[in-house]
């Protein structure tokens, strides 16, 4: 089949793009910007790559018309907590006009629980969307699901930030919530097999685990299946926004998506029919069995996705190759450089730099300066990294976004995403004398930039040389 993927480069776009490529498919992708789709390059050599922004007014032609199936896997949660429904049922509508010259036969929607009588903004604009796509000209099957528990998902590391860093928690009253959470195993074997499926074909479907579990239950059995104890009082004086706060400061989770998750957390989301488990042959894993199979992923660094690496868990969401260039004039710089002995292995090193690894020296003030940024609205470093030693342009990278990952060059340049009064970026490279060149580079922002770059420009005698000096060594 010639199958069209939107949100190709998503969390659950980019679990999905392997299996269809398995069984056979021609697969055509759709994503804003080529240049941050991380996939290698026997992968890219297998499929069609498009660029669409789904917000932007619709351009005849450029999707081919022999399209059979589609995926949509768009959503504007984390962009927006005022415009996001708007936002979405513009998408809707575009993703209809562009298919409306096509000969599609069926699209497949991946939805929300929306079986509460009163329902949050968002699962409301999930439903609002399957209203929308159903007008479409062609067959709509809506799979409906509640929280997704697998490696690199928003769900599956906030709850792993909380449970391993607070052994006690005050929490609002909405962790007494119901909900019914679906590995994300399960998520990807209910999406391949309702494809071309005819009996799925104008009908919509709950798609859930066995596990009825409130949030707090959910928490308690986390740390139950990680072989710890924590403690958990519940108190009824959290508003929605003190509650959204928590979460960001706590976890790795942006202030938008903590705000739209915890109005949605209200709102039970429990499913009500099995049929498709049935119609499908799929018997889906426990809320303790997804939690086993997503470690052991990360055990064996075989996370594919991780909704930290999209644009909007930041701040930086315009072109990556608007920034590639990085600027000459106008700037201020600290550039260091060092001889050295084997270079394979200090690229190895940049290639590992951040997340576990740290960053070759003073970590702790790497930390701090994270700390301040969380305090001040930025993404700190809790984003992490989703590979220990792969990069790809695109990824976040702690408080960094990497806008260039090329090793046969032999150079990494990174974006800064922290809260700055300008703009800053951060490059290694090595030439070909061996000479590994360390450049930062700070474009300031009216006097305030550059009364904050000189502020700290003693800190960066000690961090970026001892920076370099660590990365130097074999």
């Amino acid at each position: 089949m010639r199958i069209l993927l939107t949100g190709a480069n998503g969390y659950i776009g980019m679990r999905l793009l392997p299996q269809l490529i398995e069984m056979g498919h021609e697969v055509i992708c759709t994503v804003r910007d080529k240049e941050r789709f991380a996939i290698d390059k026997e992968m890219r050599s297998q499929i069609e790559v498009v660029e669409i922004d789904f917000l932007n007014e619709v351009v005849e032609g450029k999707l081919p018309k022999d399209i059979d199936v589609a995926y949509f896997l768009i959503h504007s949660m984390s962009s927006s907590t005022e415009a996001f429904v708007e936002m979405e049922s513009k998408t809707a509508e575009n993703f209809n006009l562009y298919l409306k010259d096509t000969q599609i036969e069926q699209v497949i929607y991946l939805s929300g629980i929306v079986n509460d009588e009163n329902l949050s903004k968002h699962l409301w604009s999930r439903k609002n969307v399957e209203k929308i796509l159903s007008e479409g000209p062609f067959h709509l099957t809506v799979l409906r699901a509640g929280i997704i528990v697998g490696s690199g998902s928003s769900s599956f590391e906030i709850i792993r930030d909380l449970c391993e860093k607070l052994p006690f928690m005050i929490t609002p009253k909405w962790v007494l919530t119901k909900t019914q959470p679906i590995a994300i195993r399960d998520i990807i074997s209910f999406l391949t097999k309702v494809l071309g499926h005819k009996e799925t074909y104008d009908d919509s479907f709950d798609i859930a685990g066995p596990d009825v579990l409130t949030y707090k239950e959910m928490l308690y059995q986390y740390a139950e299946q990680r072989d710890f104890k924590n403690w958990i009082l519940t108190v009824p004086v959290m508003t929605p926004k003190l509650s959204s706060y928590w979460l960001y400061f706590v976890t790795s989770t942006s202030y938008k998506l903590a705000l739209n998750l915890v109005d949605s957390m209200k709102v039970e989301v429990i499913a009500r029919d099995t049929r498709l488990q049935d119609i499908l042959g799929i018997k889906p894993h426990t809320y303790r069995e997804a939690i086993d199979m997503a470690f052991k992923k990360i055990e064996q660094n075989l996370v594919v996705s991780s909704w930290k690496d999209s644009m909007i868990s930041g701040r930086f969401k315009k072109n990556l190759e608007k920034y590639i260039q990085v600027p000459k004039f106008g700037v201020l710089r600290d550039v260091k450089k060092i001889q050295i002995d084997d270079p394979k292995q200090v690229l190895k090193n940049i290639w590992k730099i951040g997340g576990s690894t740290g960053w070759y020296y003073g970590d702790w003030l790497w930390k701090l300066r994270g700390f301040m940024d969380k305090l001040s609205g930025g993404v700190g470093l809790r984003r992490g990294r989703t590979h220990p030693d792969k990069i790809y342009a695109g990824d976040a990278l702690d408080f960094w976004r990497v806008l260039l990952a090329d090793k046969k060059a032999k150079r990494l340049l990174l974006f800064a995403e922290m809260k700055l009064p300008g703009e800053a970026w951060l490059e290694f490279r090595i030439d070909e004398n061996n000479i590994l060149h360390q450049t930062a580079t700070f474009r300031p922002r009216g006097l305030k930039g550059r009364l904050y770059w000189y502020s700290i420009v003693p800190f960066h005698y000690f961090i970026f040389g001892g920076m370099i000096r660590g990365i130097a060594k074999g």
